[in-house]
């Protein structure tokens, strides 16, 4: 099967550069000016259109198996797709957790069955992702996942955390940490510890609970030398934590999401839409989330695409489930709010959405010559705004609703699979 995307301008370390792509059986068999249409089966018309490598996240929540009420692998790709991104890591917050060859076959069936971009497992880090106790086998599961991670909640004990990094280690493979300590956070925490919080009377969730965590880890690692990753980093002593580590040498790489660069919580309504964990910080752990992607102390970006029912998030702030959907969002609402306000460039975006997460995850895909076929299409000039009721996601709940956007999504294509199209 060839393709040939033809007459758009493709991302070049930071340029657009005018060519035509071919892809032969999901491979980049040609890149450059009039590349011949015969023998292609399928020629794309992407002129005016600008081409970049296939987008990336490492932080996706897809609910199968065992909450598909939620979302399923098939919408929850779909909508991925329609995001741009190719290839996405699925947290492991799911029943039964990936955590055994047995439960991890149950995962990788679906995917097989369902998806239609490329999905990477996580395994969980301790056995029923429960935080504490016995550990999962990781070299069993090591080639089967991209890494491992008990996302959704914090691993608890010091000793269970440094087992894990020493096992890990041992195997090759990354921690991808989820950083609460659940002790610090008053019962019924729903929102930052701040003044929304004070002004309604609902319990807050200070930053201590993800900065704590995460000192604990850097020390560790800084002795045990393992591959860790910090999830969705949402507060400025997080932020000069990891850059503090970087700076000493210690194998570090962190995400934040886009709702923490483009929110705060002076932004909250009391509505489930806004309620995420870690939730949405003050004006200056915004600004600090910022500084630390230009800086390269935030590596990636990665949208926590968190999807529940409507029941689920229709209780208020105090009440709704944790969690907003985002991969179809993400792209156009940091080109539009970011890039083109000048906060930060379109390199330093693509950088954040491709490269970094390629490179820590040791991921292949890309649009270069030999490379497995990952790439997405997006008109950058299509004014429009954030509606839920158009999501492929069965998630709706987005804080966005009614956003300005000024991109769409136009084509994505993984491997020999044209994944979405509205050309």
């Amino acid at each position: 099967m060839k393709l040939l995307l033809k007459g758009g301008q493709v991302y070049d370390q930071g340029t657009f550069i005018p060519m035509d792509i071919e892809v032969t059986d999901g491979v980049i068999t040609a890149r450059g000016a009039s590349i011949p249409t015969t023998e292609i089966d399928r020629v794309l018309d992407v002129s005016g259109l600008h081409v970049f490598p296939g987008f990336v996240d490492v932080h996706v929540h897809l609910r199968e198996p065992g909450f598909s009420y939620k979302e399923t692998i098939a919408t929850g790709t779909r909508a991925c797709a329609r995001g741009g991104y190719t290839t996405v890591c699925a947290m492991p917050n799911l029943s039964p957790a990936p955590d055994s060859d047995e439960h991890l076959k149950q995962q990788e069936e679906l995917i097989a069955r369902d998806a239609v971009i490329r999905v990477l497992p996580y395994g969980t880090i301790t056995l029923g992702q429960k935080g504490e106790g016995e550990l999962t086998d990781m070299a069993l599961l090591k080639d089967r996942v991209c890494g491992f991670s008990d996302d959704g909640r914090g691993v608890k004990e010091e000793a269970t955390m440094r087992q894990a990094m020493e096992n890990c280690k041992s195997v090759g493979s990354i921690i991808a940490a989820h950083c609460e300590d659940m002790s610090l956070i008053p019962q019924g925490g729903a929102i930052h510890d701040g003044a929304f919080a004070r002004e309604h009377g609902i319990p807050g969730i200070p930053s201590s609970s993800e900065w704590a965590p995460i000192e604990r880890d850097l020390r560790l690692v800084k002795d045990i030398g393992c591959r860790y990753h910090v999830c969705h980093v949402s507060a400025k002593e997080s932020v000069e934590l990891i850059r503090q580590a970087k700076a000493a040498g210690v194998n570090v790489t962190c995400e934040t999401g886009p709702h923490y660069l483009l929110m705060c919580q002076d932004d909250l309504r009391d509505e489930g839409r806004f309620k995420m964990n870690p939730p949405l910080r003050d004006k200056a752990d915004q600004e600090a989330l910022i500084a630390g992607l230009l800086d390269g102390t935030i590596d990636m970006i990665a949208t926590d695409h968190a999807p529940h029912s409507a029941e689920e998030k229709g209780r208020g702030l105090a009440k709704s489930a944790m969690g907003v959907v985002g991969i179809e969002t993400a792209f156009p609402l940091l080109y539009t709010h970011l890039v083109k306000k000048g906060v930060i460039t379109l390199g330093q975006l693509v950088e954040a959405l491709t490269t970094a997460p390629r490179a820590r995850f040791q991921l292949d895909g890309g649009l270069n010559l030999g490379d497995r076929a990952e790439i997405t299409v997006f008109d950058l000039n299509a004014p429009g705004k954030v509606d839920p009721e158009d999501f492929l996601s069965m998630g709706k709940a987005t804080p966005f609703d009614g956003w300005q956007v000024d991109a769409a999504c136009r084509l994505t294509v993984c491997g020999e699979r044209i994944a979405y199209e509205n050309l």
